[in-house]
């Protein structure tokens, strides 16, 4: 089978955890060369794969058909463009980039250009969101009137990390904000407002650690949050609708697997251990509360779908355009929280 040569741009946690695994284990796909300060790390887990100093000296390999932006935020911009400009389809590794103008920039190059750009928005594969997603889609839950997802931690220290500094695309909210409202988005739309919270709860900390996002479509209304302080984690996802409810707890598996270098192989997906399984409340007069089997997770699918995209089989799995409308809300978000009330939102 012929592969794709795949260039991932930086190798830190989402380059060597989310990414490569996954390119490697896609049929069709292949680590070919890796940009990185952490050469002697990506040598020794891609000993094929041919390593450079720079981007400019990756886009001069030929064996590069396709590139990964898994760069710091604030660099994702810049990386893109110059993969765009030397003619390669990219992947960005989210968030999108930390402004709209750069990222209808980047969609204008691309579309100029003819060529594929998309955003790993992964989180639509875990295995509780699709079992909720099916669950909307085939009506069990009914008419949705209150939707709770969030991200809980605990992670006392501050770190020295890009992620903890005071710069563009730094903190909580451009960390685990893109998937939660990318999730929202995806069941319901563009909603009509939003109105945020955002907070430094940790000792020394440079950027928010904390947030809350509370979004409206007329009646219905969700709840968006994250936390760096959080001993006792909530549900991941709380969903009540005017039929049932849904709880599910804790984070999909794969992404253990993925850290602890057991991801399955491609067509194998990561399934979720009974005891794991989310809960659907139904009734009217008495409750009816009872464990379903939660759908595998698989973010080779995300990969999958990028390469029959290259070869105009499928779609593009998350168009830039869908990403933009992320970072559009995030950014009315930061916005509401500065000012301190509801902000109206239009796509």
């Amino acid at each position: 089978m012929q592969t794709t040569g795949v260039g991932i741009i930086g190798y830190g946690l989402s380059g060597s955890t989310f990414h490569a695994p996954v390119i490697a284990r896609t049929p069709g796909l292949r680590v070919a060369a890796i940009v990185s300060s952490q050469r002697q790390k990506a040598a020794a887990d891609w000993p094929d794969a041919k390593l450079y100093a720079d981007v400019p000296a990756l886009l001069r390999d030929p064996a590069v058909s396709l590139v990964i932006v898994c760069s710091p935020n604030a660099l994702h911009y810049d990386h893109a463009r110059q993969a765009l400009e030397a003619g390669r389809p990219v992947v960005v590794e989210k968030p999108f980039t930390v402004s709209l103008t750069e990222a209808d920039a980047l969609i204008e190059l691309a579309a100029r250009r003819g060529l594929l750009l998309s955003v790993y928005h992964n989180r639509r594969w875990d295995g509780d969101f699709l079992t909720l997603r099916q669950l909307i889609d085939a009506g069990a839950l009914g008419v949705i009137q209150q939707y709770e997802s969030r991200f809980d931690r605990f992670r006392p220290q501050v770190g020295s990390r890009w992620r903890e500094l005071d710069q563009p695309g730094g903190g909580l909210l451009y960390d685990l904000g893109p998937h939660l409202v990318d999730q929202a988005l995806l069941l319901f739309g563009p909603p009509d407002s939003v109105q945020a919270d955002l907070a430094r709860q940790r000792l020394h900390a440079q950027v928010d650690d904390w947030f809350q996002l509370s979004l409206a479509w007329g009646e219905r209304r969700a709840l968006l949050s994250a936390g760096s302080l959080v001993r006792e984690p909530g549900p991941r996802f709380l969903v009540q609708g005017d039929q049932a409810s849904f709880r599910s707890h804790g984070l999909d598996p794969q992404e253990n697997a993925l850290r602890s270098a057991t991801w399955p192989l491609a067509g194998r997906p990561e399934t979720v251990d009974q005891a794991s399984w989310p809960t659907l409340t139904g009734g009217q007069d008495r409750l009816d509360r009872r464990p379903i089997q939660a759908l595998p997770g698989d973010y080779g699918c995300f990969y999958r779908a990028i390469l029959a995209a290259l070869a105009g089989r499928e779609p593009n799995p998350v168009p830039a355009e869908a990403a933009r409308l992320v970072m559009k809300l995030l950014d009315t978000a930061r916005r509401s929280a500065q000012e301190g009330r509801r902000l109206p939102f239009t796509a």
